[in-house]
């Protein structure tokens, strides 16, 4: 009798109308970084909006050639808003804040760098370095309201910390710039990502 069930439960899977079973995952992203290659899992369940907007400047390509323009060992590393000579990326339209979804600034996790204006952010994310509670959600006002959090490192934090450590300095109105810049070569989607690092 068992030997039946499986190909049943696939039989009905596959008639039930708009079920796709390659929605059912979370989306991946590969960094490849003039440090080294970072995997990442975009939380589009819990971050629908953030993770659309991720993917589309992935797809439109405006994270190639962009850098790592913000280093701070013991914090975090922000990029995909400047290429190598501080020029700024034209972006599209600033997106809602998604800080409320119940996702923590944990080490490993990606969240979208912004102003200090909620609703502010555009293409420019960062990767907290450890557990920055402080970023987290509080409450529903300018300063209380957090970063919203929308993907995990699932494998590369080893490049994380190595871009983290790089020595920095000022350039223009901008501090913690790595001396040498830290490149994202390129960002494409993945298809499959293996076990997270820890």
């Amino acid at each position: 009798m068992k030997k039946f069930f499986l190909p049943i439960l696939l039989s009905i899977v596959f008639l039930v109308p708009g079920l796709d079973l390659a929605q059912a995952q979370n989306p991946r992203v590969v960094l490849e970084t003039s440090q080294g290659i970072i995997e990442i899992e975009l939380f589009a369940d819990k971050a629908p909006i953030s993770a659309k907007n991720f993917l589309e400047y992935v797809d439109a390509g405006l994270y190639n050639g962009k850098i790592f323009h913000r280093v701070i060992k013991g914090f975090m590393i922000q990029g995909g808003g400047f290429d190598a000579n501080m020029n700024q990326a034209e972006t599209g339209q600033p997106i809602k804040n998604e800080a409320t979804n119940g996702l923590k600034n944990k080490r490993g996790t990606l969240a979208m760098a912004r102003t200090s204006v909620v609703d502010s952010a555009t293409a420019q994310f960062f990767i907290n370095l450890v557990d920055n509670a402080f970023l987290d959600h509080k409450e529903p006002t300018p300063k209380g309201f957090g970063y919203a959090v929308f993907g995990q490192v699932m494998n590369g934090m080893d490049v994380v910390d190595a871009i983290a450590k790089v020595p920095t300095t000022s350039a223009g109105q901008h501090s913690d710039v790595p001396v040498s810049p830290v490149t994202i070569i390129s960002a494409r989607r993945a298809e499959t990502v293996t076990d997270a690092t820890p």
